[in-house]
């Protein structure tokens, strides 16, 4: 009965009086908000019972083009003690067509390798056997450091700094965007899974040109032949 629904996410970042206006919902939390201890605790401390208290704190939603930080937050719960999530990456500083990722993400931002790595090793102490590395534009990782680094980069680094870590494996990354670093992991090193997820949306050139997307279909067909080539 005193339980709340708390609606947060990219739609609520983007539309948040729209899920403001239903009468069952309670508090709506941006994608900054969500991360941070201090929006629960406020929300804790009030009483749901106290309508007034509950509409002053109904809309918890900043400006995400405003951050700069991509805070570490490693997913344990999937899989038993298999497989962990690591992020290493959030927002995209591309404009696509049909997407309004940009406007609930914000801004491309890396996490530090050394928080990555030491994640890495956590969720690897913990028992874990896998970690998959996710972003919502991987392949951007590093270009917003003021000495900026490639996602090939960061692959390597894992690799070598956690040789107790089995398997390391990615999750959805851009064809185009695909440094050498990267290609030559994917393409020699057994600990790295060569199974990728590519972002291609269309296989017609005039499609992706309209879609405003930064590859043409045979720049994707090369990069798969090329890897399976090097690794089949």
């Amino acid at each position: 009965r005193d339980a709340r629904i708390i609606v947060t996410g990219c739609a609520a970042q983007i539309a948040p009086q729209s899920f403001a206006d239903m009468p069952e919902v309670d508090v709506v939390l941006g994608n900054r908000e969500k991360l941070r201890a201090e929006s629960f605790a406020k929300i804790a401390a009030t009483s749901p019972a106290d309508e007034t208290q509950v509409d002053a704190a109904a809309v918890m939603v900043s400006d995400i083009m405003a951050e700069t930080v991509a805070r570490p937050s490693a997913v344990t719960g999937l899989g038993g003690r298999m497989r962990a999530v690591v992020q290493v990456q959030n927002g995209c500083d591309h404009r696509c067509t049909f997407c309004t990722i940009p406007f609930g993400r914000g801004r491309s931002r890396s996490v530090p390798a050394a928080d990555v790595i030491a994640q890495v090793r956590q969720v690897v102490e913990s028992g874990y056997s896998e970690v998959v590395l996710t972003g919502v534009d991987m392949t951007a990782y590093g270009a917003d450091f003021a000495q900026p680094m490639r996602l090939g980069d960061l692959v390597w680094q894992i690799l070598e700094q956690v040789p107790e870590l089995p398997r390391l494996r990615l999750s959805s990354i851009d064809s185009v965007e695909v440094d050498p670093a990267l290609f030559e992991a994917v393409a020699t090193h057994p600990r790295l899974m060569p199974h990728l997820h590519l972002s291609l949306q269309a296989g017609d050139d005039m499609i992706l040109k309209r879609m405003k997307r930064r590859h043409a279909r045979q720049d994707a067909i090369a990069l798969c032949a090329a890897l399976r080539a090097r690794r089949p």
